[in-house]
Formats: C-alpha cells, sequence, structure tokens
C-alpha cells in the first residue's frame, strides 16, 4: 500500500488519507477517480476499519468489478466483494438495495425471493395495465408511461402522493395507470428497477430501527459518479450515514448525463451546504487524454452555468491534432470513418482500442453497413439486448419461476413452451380458478386434478409440467446457496425440451442454441468468481446487467455506442459523429437552457474519453424519419472553434439544393418573420451582428427555439 501511495499526487493522497467526516472528491475525467477510490478503501482497512464496515457503490456492474479487482490486487483479502461474509460491501447502488430489501423484506413489505422485472418485463406490465384500465396506447403508449412512473418513482411519489395531486386529465390517467402497473408488480411478487429504490428509501425514512442497523453496520461509505444520483438514491445514501456522517462522494457535475431519468445535479452541486464542514479535494489532472483533446473539452464546457469551475490540467505529451469533418451524408460520413480506421490500423492502432459514438442507436445503421462493406469487425455495445432475445427469456423465465413461483408472467411465458399442448383455454381457467381461491397460478399447477373446469387431457398436461418444474426445484436445493447455476441451467435448458427444439430447428434456431450456449458460459464464469453464489443472486446480476456492461475489450472489433453507453470507458481513438442541430444536441433541448447544458455534458463525455486520436464529424445531409433532410452543424462546432469543418470553402454536392434566397447581409429584427427549409415558419427573437459569423435567434411554428449561425442555416425573410 505505501509503495503504490507513492504514485499519488498530492490531491489524490488527500482523498485517500482523508479519515473521518464527509468528503467530496470532484474529479475530473481521466483524473484517477477509480484509483482513489480504491486505496481509500485500502487506507481505511489499514487504519483499523473492519473491511464489513465499508460500503461503496457505484452504477454500473463494469465499475464495481473494477473497484473489487483493484482493492484485492491490495492483498487485503477479507476486501474481496460483497458477497465475502467479511469482506467489505463493493457494488452497484441498485444491488445494494436488493441486499437491504431481502434482509428487511418483512418490514419493506415484501417477500424475500421477489423477482426484478427488466423494461420488457416492464413493459409488458404496463400494456396489461393499459388493458385492465380501459385506456388506449395508441395515445397513452406504454413506453412513454413507464417513463411518467418511473420519474415519480425517483422522485420519491407514490401512488398515495400522487392522487392527491392529480389536477390535470394526463396525471389522473397516470395515476390510474400507476396504480395499476404497481398491483401487477405484486401480484407477481416482482420490483422493477425503479421499485429497488423507492422501497429502500422508504425503508431507511419508516424504520428507524433499520437506519441505525445499517448506519453501525456501515461506519464509512463511498459513493462514486453522485453527479448521477436521483433522489431516492440521495436520501438513501443520507440515511445511512445520519448517524455518523462518513460519506465520501466523487462525481464532476460536468459529467452528469441522466436528467432524463432523473439524476439530479444539484445532488453534487449542493453536497457542501447539506455538509457545511465537508473537505473538498479537487482532481484536475487528467492522464488520459492528450492536452488538443482537453483544450476543446475546456472550451465545451465552459459554457455551462450549471458547474464547479476547473480546469483540466494535461500530463501527457501533444499528440494528434483533433480532426474534423465535413460530409455530404451520412453514407459519406460512416465510408470516411472505416477509411480512417483503415489507416489507423495499418499505422499499428488496435481494433479493440477505437470506438465510434453516437447520440441515437438508431444511427448504427449506415457504420454497420460500411463496417460490413469494408470487411472490419466491430461490436454493438448495447448489452441488454441479448438479454431481451426470445430463447434467453424463455430460459431465464424458468429459472425465475424456480426461485419465485408467484412469477406469473415468467410461468405464462414457459408453460406452453416448448409446446406442450397447453393452450389459452386450459390457462384462461387455471386463472379463473386461482382468482377464485385466491391462490397462486403456480399452486393451481400443483393442484390441477382439483379444477372442475379441466378435461382430463389437460389435467394430466398441466401436472407433468408441474411435475417437471418441481424436480428442477430440488435441483436448486432449499436455500439456493452454493449451487453450480450453470448445471442448473444446463438441466433446465435440456430438461425442458427447449434444446431439443433449437437442435431440430431452422438456422435461425441453430444461432439461438448458440446464445443459450452463451448464457450458461456466463453462468459458468459467475459460479467460478462466486464464493458462496446462489440463483437468486445470478438472476438479481443479469437483471441489473446494464449496456456499458456488456463491452468486450478482447473481441478485437471497433466498439460502436451511444454517447451515454460510453460513460466510464476510454479509448485510443474516437469517432463522435452527427455534430448537428437536432441530434446533438438533441431537439428536444432547443427550448430548454438546462436541456442544452446536459447535451453538452454528454458531448464532453464522449470527447474525454478519447486518449490520443479524436475525430468529430457532421453531415449536411442525413436520412430522417425516411426524408433527406439539409442539416445545420451543431452549435457546439462553433463553441470549440471547429473553423477546419466551419470554414472550409463549400464544396459541389452531389445532392441538388433547392434555390433559396439566404439574406446574410441584411439584418434581421426581433419579430421579424423567416422560413427555414427544415423547420418551416418562425420569428426572429434576437440577431447579432457579427458580420459573416452574425448569429440569429429564432422561434418556429414549432415551438423550437433554434440559434442559427446566418451563413450556414438556410434562412430567409418572408
Amino acid at each position: 500500500m505505501e509503495q503504490s501511495a507513492e504514485s499519488l499526487t498530492p490531491a489524490q493522497k488527500k482523498a485517500v488519507y482523508h479519515f473521518e467526516g464527509p468528503l467530496l472528491v470532484l474529479a475530473g475525467p481521466g483524473s484517477g477517480k477509480t484509483r482513489v477510490i480504491t486505496h481509500r478503501i485500502a487506507a481505511l482497512i489499514e487504519a483499523g476499519v473492519y473491511p464489513s464496515s465499508i460500503c461503496a457503490v457505484t452504477f454500473t456492474n463494469r465499475a464495481a468489478d473494477e473497484m473489487r479487482q483493484r482493492v484485492i490486487a491490495f492483498g487485503l483479502r477479507r476486501a474481496q466483494s460483497s458477497r465475502s461474509a467479511g469482506g467489505a460491501h463493493i457494488s452497484t447502488f441498485h444491488s445494494l438495495c436488493v441486499r437491504i430489501l431481502r434482509k428487511y423484506a418483512e418490514q419493506a413489505g415484501l417477500r424475500e425471493n421477489f423477482s426484478i422485472y427488466n423494461g420488457a418485463d416492464q413493459k409488458s406490465c404496463m400494456k396489461q395495465a393499459l388493458k385492465d384500465c380501459e385506456i388506449d396506447s395508441t395515445n397513452f403508449p406504454p413506453a412513454r408511461m413507464l417513463d411518467a412512473v418511473s420519474l415519480l418513482k425517483n422522485a420519491l411519489k407514490d401512488v398515495d402522493f400522487i392522487k392527491g395531486h392529480a389536477d390535470d386529465f394526463f396525471t389522473k390517467v397516470v395515476v390510474r395507470l400507476y396504480a395499476r402497473y404497481q398491483e401487477i408488480l405484486a401480484a407477481n411478487n416482482a420490483l422493477d428497477f425503479d421499485d429497488l429504490l423507492l422501497k429502500s428509501a422508504f425503508l431507511l425514512r419508516d424504520w428507524p430501527d433499520v437506519r441505525s442497523e445499517l448506519n453501525q453496520r456501515f461506519k464509512f461509505m463511498l459513493i462514486d459518479e453522485y453527479q448521477d444520483t436521483n433522489k431516492a438514491q440521495y436520501r438513501i445514501a443520507r440515511d445511512m450515514v445520519s448517524e455518523h456522517g462518513n460519506i465520501c462522494v466523487t462525481g464532476d457535475p460536468d459529467q452528469s448525463i441522466y436528467r432524463w431519468r432523473g439524476a439530479d445535479i444539484g445532488n453534487i452541486l449542493a453536497f457542501e451546504k447539506d455538509w457545511p464542514d465537508a473537505t473538498v479535494v479537487r482532481l484536475e489532472e487528467n492522464f488520459r487524454s492528450s492536452p488538443d483533446i482537453l483544450t476543446i473539452a475546456d472550451k465545451l464546457i465552459s459554457f455551462n452555468i450549471r458547474r464547479k469551475a476547473k480546469v483540466l490540467i494535461p500530463t501527457k505529451p501533444s499528440g494528434r491534432e483533433v480532426a474534423f469533418e465535413s460530409c455530404d451524408d451520412e453514407t459519406e460520413e460512416a465510408l470516411s470513418i472505416v477509411k480512417r480506421i483503415a489507416k489507423l490500423t495499418k499505422q499499428g492502432a488496435g481494433l479493440n482500442d477505437i470506438a465510434v459514438f453516437y447520440r441515437v442507436n438508431a444511427m448504427s445503421r449506415a457504420l454497420e453497413e460500411a463496417f460490413i462493406e469494408c470487411k472490419i469487425p466491430y461490436q454493438i455495445v448495447r448489452g441488454v439486448e441479448f438479454y431481451n432475445r426470445k430463447e434467453i427469456r424463455d430460459l431465464i423465465a424458468y429459472l425465475k419461476v424456480l426461485v419465485n413461483p408467484r412469477d406469473e408472467k415468467a410461468l405464462l411465458r414457459i408453460i406452453n413452451t416448448p409446446a406442450r399442448g397447453i393452450g389459452k383455454t386450459t390457462i384462461q381457467r387455471v386463472a379463473a380458478y386461482a382468482g377464485v381461491k385466491n391462490v397462486s397460478f403456480y399452486n393451481v399447477l400443483c393442484r390441477a386434478e382439483k379444477v372442475e373446469s379441466l378435461g382430463r387431457a389437460a389435467k394430466t398436461k398441466l401436472a407433468n409440467f408441474a411435475k417437471m418444474m418441481e424436480e428442477f426445484k430440488k435441483d436448486e436445493n432449499p436455500d439456493g446457496i452454493g449451487i453450480n447455476v450453470a448445471e442448473l441451467m444446463e438441466r433446465v435448458y435440456q430438461g425442458s425440451g427447449m434444446a431439443a427444439e433449437l437442435r431440430a430447428g431452422t438456422s435461425e434456431q441453430g444461432t439461438a442454441a448458440d446464445n443459450v450456449n452463451e448464457l450458461i458460459n456466463s453462468a459458468a464464469r459467475y459460479d467460478k468468481i462466486s464464493e458462496d453464489g446462489s440463483l437468486l443472486d445470478y438472476l438479481q446480476q443479469i437483471s441489473l446487467f446494464s449496456d456499458s456492461d456488456a463491452y468486450d475489450a478482447s473481441r478485437g472489433s471497433v466498439a460502436l455506442m451511444s454517447l451515454h453507453a460510453a460513460k466510464g470507458l476510454e479509448f485510443e481513438n474516437v469517432f463522435i459523429i452527427g455534430l448537428e442541430e437536432g441530434i446533438l444536441p438533441h431537439a428536444r433541448s432547443s427550448d430548454n437552457d438546462e436541456e442544452l447544458e446536459e447535451e453538452r455534458r454528454l458531448f464532453f463525455v464522449g470527447i474525454t474519453r478519447a486518449k490520443a486520436g479524436l475525430y468529430i464529424s457532421y453531415a449536411k445531409h442525413r436520412l430522417l424519419r425516411g426524408q433527406l433532410t439539409r442539416t445545420i452543424p451543431s452549435q457546439f462546432l462553433y463553441e470549440i472553434d471547429a473553423d477546419s469543418v466551419l470554414s472550409e470553402p463549400e464544396q459541389t454536392s452531389y445532392y441538388q439544393e433547392d434555390s433559396q434566397v439566404s439574406d446574410t447581409q441584411v439584418d434581421f429584427t426581433p419579430g421579424q418573420l423567416v422560413k427555414h427549409e427544415s423547420f418551416g415558419f418562425g420569428r426572429v427573437k434576437e440577431f447579432v451582428d457579427m458580420g459573416e459569423n452574425s448569429v440569429v435567434v429564432v422561434k418556429f411554428d414549432t415551438g423550437q427555439t433554434k440559434t442559427l449561425m446566418l451563413k450556414y442555416a438556410g434562412i430567409s425573410k418572408v
């Protein structure tokens, strides 16, 4: 530990060796934040703190695993993982909440074997809620309703609270759906991701003895990525340290990019107000990126108001200049990128150290076509999609029912998968019987002979299914601890008939079989690293899987991912595409200053993932909703002085432009009616005369407000 600490900077040492009391570590990108956290855990243990008294939480499984491995590397054997009985707890926020809720299930009003529903499960429940409430899903799409409910939960607003504040039609609809959605979850003994936080926050609020016990259990709390915490996480953290105040938070307001899912940048900005005696340490030295990259990152983020000022201090020598490129359309943009990548590989760059970032996942299409055409290996980093594949969801549903027989959603998924002659009519009769007797669906299956409305053949089929599941449950063992998950999964895969069905199927089903094999491999990896693993714990881990957890640096391929998924990763060479108004920044930020600042932070995160090579591009035309649209360069390009792309002579395009008068020499006055080829009609709000770089602010009839540079805007007076 002492030898390792010698390489720490003075600021890092100050954070590492701070002992008791609140600590705020403002850590810029590439400043060694994870190193500080893991050194701090080791320093606390060396100072005599029991490992089990330390709780460190972050936001992704990848980050938690990295922390855990680094702590293990110090040789502190008792600080190995959250699953080691005497070790420090190192996990994601959601995993911590699962652990708390399972331990205090009775106080939280839960059964400890509850299922955790992922996005697909949640959507299924919301669709059922819409149907039960007789609400049109066209006007109230399930995804939008789930977002509305999620924001309420993250703000610690339960159904009872919202009922008392529903004063408009939309909110009243949301209240009805929220209430029914929660009833469906409860009937399935299930929680969604937001419930894990909401119910933990309420548990700590309503049960002083639980709050006190957790304060005694965890004497030191370390929270990573504090800028991304929401109100629920803020309350959980505050209550868990309310008796001793030993809270250390690390983060960077400039990297807060999850406002859309409830994250509150105010939590980190107000930390010193919450904890007046807090020690503040700034980590400004950057050990990742070249000076040129940091220069444009600093220029960009300086336009934000809601931040804590800091400067990124480079420690690496100058490298390649940041490259900007203007392309005719997304096809030319994608081909230009693959050509640059081919050139980089000839110069010795590894494909696994190259990434392409985009604002919207749909933008990967043109890139994929270009990579396939040029035969360059790539991977789409959208990990949750693997767990949304039918065959994966089918096998996991079997395992969910073994752990939680009340999970009716999972049970109905597998009762006739593979086909075993159990039809809709049979299922409806079982459901009706279960409702009348007020027992679970699974309970009826185990006593199918008592359902008078069923014929003999149906009873036999249901009994055989129930017998098969009971045999699997014997393999799982009563407490589920210390089992080999991979072996159990293999037995279920074979014994359920899934394996035989996929073996006898088409080539597409052959791919499905490969996917199942990969799932079993993941279970084997889990078994290998888990000292006291359980099927419940494994299901918990995969249910909390995120996109960034899916990135596999060992695959030897270029990573294609959204800017949000790039958080926490770094690459030698980074390409950021689509720097256009309406894309980055996103259209929804056009008339909202807070949204615009978040879009700027998102671009800042993308820029600071790059170590040496950074390539930024925009397309003059892009296919949007099936139509080829003329674009406007992003205002962010002006903010970082991207003159090489913005000031280049206009090249002849192979697109036939509509003739349009663009009056860049005449002043525009507030109130002037103007027309834009993409945004339509609007009124001038402000005109800033800067000669050839004059800027006009227009509020369009669509409700959007745009800041446009006249010489590129394609705007004319009406």
